[in-house]
């Protein structure tokens, strides 16, 4: 592997329905005493080529850098420094493999109000206090349990005993919300200290500040007014977003990590972003992608320790495997004169071996996902119903024709505003491969729940297997296999 090292990095939550945008963020100025002349600080992802070496510490500190955080699961470190000879310096270690700057892209620019459902709230769903069930506007869990018929089979779990825990990585999720409280089984923080003024770094912060995990987590384990893929799994929260940020790599593949240890059975991530493996900045070539190796080698060591992973394909509406194509979306999204893209892009982690990728099916077709799902053939493992806009918008790109009835209905925090109406808590309207991914996530949990002994190569066999053939017969770049199907895959 070449030894010139740094790469770009875009971690973003897949969730159409809050216009999840914006810049490259900024990195924080600060002084350093280690040597070099001083910048602003930037924090680093090295990818060493078999297990950390003893002594990497006091190595990183000769380099000018900081270890902040060590995965050694996986050869992978997380650095701060403010030097600008610390990459100069890193080559001089023979057992690194590759190491980058990691630069993050930002969770929400802010210009969705979610009281108002972008100007168009839903009012004809009862308020929570009026029901007792959403169940009748649950199209998208109808859809893929056969109108609750897997219930009656497998749910994941019994007499309060889970059968099956499904991992969330994500924005954390509201443990008290009376839908999911049954079925949450706690987690872990990722966020450091200081991320912002409410980050104490509290391993136990799973508080969701954004409350895209509550959604995933309803649309997996929902059990109440809404009901999820498996009722009765057990959720464990890995939070790896703080309010209105995104993540780098680190955290994430840290967190894959631990769920991986904590024996779930299955992991979600409704999560994603691009490696591009050749790009230059003021001109500067830059390759080899150290966040790519990481990614590459969670993943793996998630599949190594039983663990089904299903991931989001992606909201930009892109042929991932028309690399120019994504090329010139990095291009014409976070380029700049002084940042080009030209190399192989990948979509992590949608595009990493291993997972279950899939993209967003919607409410009234069975020949055109949604308009936002990224798709390609061989990219796609299967569909799910992650809803959209409804047909008419479809037709027309007609912003003021969008019904968001074709949205999908969970969970959402109790204490944060929701997508429906100013005056509707716990419940929210969203779309997104965000919505897609949990449902195969669910259906997985369903399976191991059922057949504990299938592995995860079993597992996703069975749900491409079962799935239902929609789209151009056989496998197809966007429905894969087909859409997913809990019913099927335990009636097989």
């Amino acid at each position: 592997m070449k030894r010139k090292w740094t790469t770009l990095v875009v971690s973003s939550i897949l969730a159409v329905s809050t216009v999840m945008g914006g810049g490259i963020s900024a990195m924080a100025a600060s002084k350093s005493n280690t040597g070099g002349t001083t910048v602003p600080a930037k924090t680093y992802v090295i990818a060493f080529s078999n297990q950390l070496p003893t002594g990497y510490a006091a190595m990183i500190q000769a380099a000018g850098g900081q270890v902040v955080r060590a995965i050694p699961e996986i050869g992978g470190l997380e650095v701060r420094s403010s030097s600008t000879e610390f990459m100069t310096k890193l080559q001089s270690f023979k057992d690194i493999s590759a190491a980058n700057v990691q630069m993050v892209h930002k969770l929400s620019d802010g210009t969705v109000d979610p009281s108002t459902a972008d100007g168009q709230p839903v009012t004809d769903i009862p308020q929570p206090e009026a029901t007792s069930s959403y169940w009748d506007y649950q199209w998208d869990i109808k859809k893929v349990t056969n109108d609750g018929a897997s219930f009656a089979i497998e749910t994941g779990g019994t007499g309060g005993k889970h059968k099956a825990v499904v991992g969330i990585i994500d924005s954390g999720i509201d443990a008290n919300h009376p839908d999911l409280k049954a079925n949450f089984l706690g987690g872990m923080n990722f966020v450091p200290a200081g991320t912002d003024a409410s980050e104490t770094g509290d391993p136990n912060d799973l508080l969701d500040r954004e409350g895209h995990g509550t959604h995933v987590a309803g649309s997996i384990a929902g059990n109440g007014k809404v009901r999820g893929v498996g009722p009765n799994l057990g959720i464990r929260s890995y939070r790896v977003f703080p309010g209105g940020q995104g993540a780098p790599t680190a955290w994430i593949v840290a967190a894959i990590i631990q769920a991986a240890n904590d024996k779930v059975d299955v992991i979600n991530m409704s999560i994603g972003g691009f490696d591009s493996q050749k790009y230059y900045i003021d001109g500067t070539k830059y390759s080899d992608v150290a966040d790519l190796l990481l990614w590459k080698r969670a993943i793996q060591y998630a599949v190594n320790h039983n663990v089904t992973v299903v991931t989001a394909a992606g909201n930009e509406g892109l042929n991932l495997r028309d690399n120019k194509a994504v090329t010139d979306y990095l291009n014409a999204t976070y380029g700049s004169p002084g940042v080009v893209f030209k190399g192989k892009t990948t979509e992590t982690p949608g595009q990493i071996n291993g997972v279950i990728n899939v993209s967003s099916s919607n409410k009234w077709s069975t020949n055109s996902i949604a308009f936002y799902s990224n798709y390609g053939i061989n990219q796609i493992d299967v569909a799910a119903p992650g809803g959209d806009n409804g047909p008419v918008y479809a037709a027309t790109l007609d912003l003021n024709q969008r019904d968001f009835h074709y949205r999908a209905l969970s969970t959402w925090p109790t204490y944060l505003p929701s997508y429906f109406t100013s005056n509707l808590h716990s419940y929210a309207l969203l779309h997104g491969t965000s919505m897609a991914a949990p449902k195969v996530a669910g259906i997985a949990g369903v399976i191991k729940a059922a057949h504990p002994e299938l592995n995860p190569a079993q597992v996703a066999a069975l749900i491409e297997k079962t799935a239902i053939d929609y789209g151009p017969t056989g496998n197809d770049a966007i429905y894969g296999a087909g859409e997913a199907n809990v019913y099927n895959a335990l009636v097989k």
